[in-house]
């Protein structure tokens, strides 16, 4: 069942031409401009077909559900998400830069989350689709695993696996802060994330 559910939310195939490339590149800046402007639940596969350019069936060539779009445009925000968590990472000398890194990288995810109405509503369906919630877990993992390989020679043995676990969290957990802190005006939202960061600290400083 859930390899069934799994195959639904994965394209039907990748592009190998410039043209099916770039017909791939319409479809997905339709789908976010239009979940930016309307909100994802309002968003169907018939408009985005209409205003990429080309008849819904040229959608479903690539694409079986909407959800595999959804799944696509994730991925490629996780893409991104790896290469500027990935440069802020590397700047990590010695276990006196974690923290500030660890800010730094609380204050890029939710800086860009927070410039983009559609990343936000791209991140809250992913959460209620039960078919794409494994992706989120899984990216995590993955961005928890390249703090913990930069930083995990710099600890004690001993301390490596607990180090690890405490990071996937923290990391896990910051996904519903900033939905959380998007959510509430200006000022509570700054001190939720003020908040979330002190409890980051706390947490670190156990392995620093």
């Amino acid at each position: 069942m859930t390899q069934i559910k799994r195959k639904a939310t994965e394209p039907r195939r990748r592009p190998k031409q410039e043209r099916s490339r770039e017909r791939i590149d319409a479809i997905l800046a339709t789908t976010m401009r239009l979940i930016g402007e309307k909100g994802i639940d309002a968003v169907t596969m018939k408009e985005v077909g209409a205003l990429a350019g080309g008849p819904i069936a040229t959608v479903y060539h690539y694409f079986p559900s909407k959800s595999a779009i959804l799944a696509m445009l994730y991925e490629r925000f996780s893409e991104e998400s790896r290469a500027r968590f990935g440069a802020i990472i590397a700047e990590i000398g010695r276990l006196d830069d974690v923290t500030a890194a660890a800010d730094r990288l609380l204050d890029d995810y939710h800086a860009r989350v927070a410039a983009d109405p559609a990343i936000q509503d791209l991140q809250n369906a992913i959460q209620a689709d039960k078919a794409l919630q494994h992706l989120d877990i899984a990216e995590t993992r993955q961005q928890a695993k390249m703090f913990c390989d930069h930083v995990a020679p710099m600890l004690k043995s001993e301390q490596r696996e607990a180090f690890g676990r405490v990071v996937f969290l923290i990391f896990q957990l910051a996904g519903g802060v900033v939905r959380l802190a998007l959510t509430q005006d200006k000022e509570e939202g700054r001190r939720t994330i003020d908040d979330y960061r002190s409890i980051i600290h706390t947490q670190l400083r156990l392995f620093l």
